[in-house]
């Protein structure tokens, strides 16, 4: 299964922008997708994830309380809202798909990845 993320461009901060990831194929093997982002020189860091019963949702402390993800089963996409963008929420965005939620904070773990969408947000 591939993943096709889609939604990034320019924001200014404090604005909002929401990305999709939408699959190839069906992505019910698996128990949870992931966003990460990607700044210039930095590792892959984890932003949030959801399970597909959407029970169960985690977010990275930097983004708490700003972004959303959520998903659609029918259409098996999965979403990031994010409001009150931040100039260091600058990045590529990723989505990823993983069975095991042990591994859900490391990124060598995951199944398989989008090819990411880049946000960049200015000040």
């Amino acid at each position: 299964v591939q993943l096709q993320a889609s939604g990034g461009g320019l924001a200014q901060a404090g604005g909002s922008l929401t990305l999709s990831c939408e699959p190839s194929g069906s992505l019910y093997m698996y128990s949870l997708m992931s966003w990460y982002r990607q700044a210039p020189d930095k590792g892959r860091e984890f932003v949030a994830a959801t399970g597909w019963s959407a029970d169960t949702t985690i977010y990275a402390d930097s983004v708490k309380g700003r972004f959303t993800i959520s998903g659609d089963n029918a259409k098996s996409t999965v979403y990031l809202q994010m409001n009150s963008l931040k100039p260091e929420d600058t990045a590529v965005y990723y989505c990823g798909a993983l069975h095991r939620w042990r591994f859900v904070k490391f990124p060598s773990k995951y199944d398989t990845w989008g090819q990411g969408t880049l946000v960049t947000v200015s000040s």
